[in-house]
């Protein structure tokens, strides 16, 4: 999966459930997503997004190759707004320093901030998954999947795929070189991967599906599908490790 900044508990519920998990960085960046924004909520209001500003965003680049706006304004002004929202909330002095650890993480690139979020949340919350943070080891496959983009078919003999769809291959490519038998995704893939085409190629796909759930905010009414912020505050680690469990493989 993309790296994406402090996501909501469903991706960390998705780490929990596999051996390895890869942050994937050499997909190209995509505005308007999850990459440097999520969304927390105000006290006794709706939710809203704290952002992380960019030197350039662009459609073509890579992941890995966003850089992060140089002025550091930007991160006092996020833990100004998460403190200013968080500060009554029963678990803040346990959690507001690890938001402060990694928004003050010393980097000038947006999947290295990213990465630092996950790990550290993943650290906090003592999932043990081994998370693959160094992208560059699937190069080889990005270049290959380029060199062959017009004829798939020709380059990739041995996958038995129809269409030849190039999102497909990547993953099949990539649980061959993890020598994995069983893949899970994310519940928004069942409108790209097919079971069968998977099994074709030995291995299960199953996705993930987040089971409905409720917990105290600072809100009377509830909203769900918050940055992991949000759960951790009110949570804790406890409740939240709890939360981890809740969901359907399908």
């Amino acid at each position: 999966m993309q790296p994406f900044v402090f996501p909501y508990i469903g991706y960390f519920q998705a780490i929990n459930a596999v051996d390895k998990y890869i942050l994937y960085d050499r997909l190209n960046y995509i505005k308007k997503k999850w990459m440097n924004r999520n969304r927390i909520l105000i006290v006794n209001r709706d939710p809203c997004y704290f952002v992380i500003p960019l030197k350039e965003k662009s459609s073509y680049k890579k992941i890995y190759q966003i850089q992060l706006e140089p002025s550091n304004f930007w991160r006092s002004k996020i833990l100004n707004q998460v403190n200013y929202n968080y500060k009554k909330s029963p678990f803040f002095n346990e959690v507001f320093p690890l938001i402060e650890k990694v928004i003050l993480f010393e980097t000038d690139l947006l999947h290295e901030l990213n990465n630092q979020s996950i790990i550290e949340t993943c650290n906090y919350l003592e999932i043990k998954t081994i998370i693959g943070a160094d992208a560059s080891v699937y190069d080889e496959i990005e270049e290959k999947l380029n060199y062959y983009e017009d004829d798939l078919p020709s380059g990739y003999p041995n996958i038995y795929l129809y269409p030849m769809v190039k999102k497909v291959i990547r993953v099949l490519e990539i649980c061959q070189y993890e020598k994995a038998d069983h893949f899970i995704n994310a519940i928004g893939g069942t409108k790209l991967y097919s079971k069968e085409d998977f099994l074709r190629n030995g291995i299960t796909l199953n996705f993930i599906q987040t089971k409905d759930y409720r917990y105290k905010q600072n809100s009377d009414k509830f909203f769900s599908g918050l940055s992991i912020i949000d759960v951790l505050m009110n949570c804790g680690k406890e409740q939240t490790r709890k939360l981890l469990d809740e969901y359907d493989l399908i």
